[in-house]
């Protein structure tokens, strides 16, 4: 295995090279010398640039929950546009992707991951389900203000039966992910009252 390899972005490929360990030994078989070998240079270069392998950890994993970012904002662009339904059972199936259900064990099988990521964002003691936690009720508000779904409706309770469904359904991946219209049953099922009741006056003010 090369140990003098010069990366030369050497955080992005040491998160790539852990992203590859973690969905392949999971988070028990992470650890700073399999990123170092999966990334093909010397242990020392992870140290240059992190203070400590669970900084490391940090970064990755917020560098991660960031990019869910972009999903969080179509989702919410599609709010008036296509079906409530189909737009969360697409949102759900990005936010539980792979990468993001790996990373959701990583985060509790670590307890000092945890603390270090609560230091550095407000409630993000578990990042990932936080961020699709609130892109999903950000969305069901915006379609409850344009009337789509119930004025009454209980955001918050079904916020987290979506996402708690949604990851309950995409962490057992053996033999492989839940089919499209899986997710599609669990979106429709949870919102079938809001969605088929509508309030005679959806503009009214409560």
């Amino acid at each position: 295995m090369p140990t003098g390899v010069h990366l030369r972005d050497a955080r992005q490929q040491l998160f790539d090279a852990a992203e590859r360990v973690l969905l392949r030994d999971g988070p028990e078989g992470l650890t700073s010398r399999a990123v170092t070998d999966e990334a093909g240079c010397a242990k020392g270069v992870l140290h240059r640039h992190f203070t400590d392998f669970d900084a490391f950890l940090t970064d990755l994993v917020l560098d991660r929950a960031a990019q869910l970012e972009t999903q969080a904002s179509a989702l919410r662009e599609s709010a008036g546009t296509g079906t409530v339904a189909d737009n969360l059972t697409s949102a759900l199936i990005t936010l539980f992707g792979p990468v993001p259900v790996a990373i959701i064990p990583l985060i509790t099988f670590r307890d000092e991951l945890r603390t270090r990521l609560r230091r550095a964002a407000p409630g993000g003691g578990i990042a990932i389900l936080a961020q699709a936690t609130t892109a999903v009720s950000a969305y069901l508000a915006d379609e409850r203000e344009l009337g789509r779904i119930a004025a009454d409706a209980d955001i918050d309770s079904l916020t987290l039966s979506l996402v708690g469904g949604g990851h309950l359904l995409f962490a057992d991946r053996d033999p492989g992910p839940p089919t499209t219209a899986t997710v599609n049953k669990l979106v429709t099922t949870t919102l079938a009252d809001v969605v088929q009741r509508r309030p005679a006056d959806n503009g009214r003010s409560d």
